[in-house]
């Protein structure tokens, strides 16, 4: 089933593409068509970020295990997007003005957060190969931890660079939300139980109890 599976999801991640070069060629990107692309681009990013946060809690409720073999696909196609993003400022916005960038980021809180992202998502694609998964063992985990914070900076930025309709950041900051806390139900779940077993020792009732030395002893044992 993964084999239909992988490359049935590759072709979906490759549907904004084909919108853009689509409208490129049709000569429909709007009246501002690097504002159109930039914010196209930043918005498939987060929704494919989304989508790989997504696997884990799809996996752990239908126990299709099938599915954690797309989430490295899927993360590297939300680097894509991303990187495509910052190129269509870098390069067609600001015409590689560095200068101008570097201000950008220094002065601009949205575009500190937005840039802060993709910096982070460097190191999950350089090591999002197998080899690297080998080399750094447990250490590769941490490293991907850094997801959350990405997906967090990701929705801050979309949200302070829309300044006055917020229904989609909100909306998307809704969606990671949810995740986050299936996530982290799914982490205490095994605690809870452990809990529960460890206090789940039927206690005698009182005139079940024996009497005499014997009850002081058992008093005394269970309040240890």
């Amino acid at each position: 089933m993964l084999i239909c599976l992988k490359p049935l999801a590759f072709i979906i991640c490759l549907i904004p593409v084909a919108q853009l070069a689509y409208g490129y060629y049709s000569d429909n990107l709007t009246a501002n068509p690097i504002e159109y692309i930039t914010r196209f681009t930043g918005s498939w990013s987060l929704i494919i970020l989304l989508a790989s946060l997504a696997v884990t809690p799809l996996r752990r409720l239908t126990g299709w295990n099938e599915l954690i073999k797309l989430r490295r696909m899927i993360g590297l196609f939300a680097f894509f997007y991303a990187a495509l993003h910052f190129s269509t400022y870098m390069v067609l916005d600001l015409d590689f003005d560095f200068a101008a960038i570097a201000k950008d980021i220094w002065k601009r809180p949205y575009i500190t957060v937005g840039f802060s992202a993709l910096v982070l998502m460097i190191p999950l694609a350089v090591t999002s190969t197998a080899g690297m998964i080998r080399r750094l063992g447990k250490r590769w985990q941490q490293v991907h931890y850094l997801v959350y914070p990405i997906a967090m900076l990701g929705v801050l930025h979309f949200y302070w660079l829309v300044k006055a309709d917020i229904r989609r950041p909100v909306q998307y900051g809704s969606v990671l939300a949810l995740l986050l806390g299936i996530r982290l139900a799914f982490r205490l779940t095994p605690i809870v139980k452990t809990w529960r077993a460890k206090g789940s020792t039927p206690l005698l009732p009182s005139s079940a109890a024996p009497r005499g030395r014997k009850e002081v002893g058992a008093g005394t044992e269970r309040s240890a």
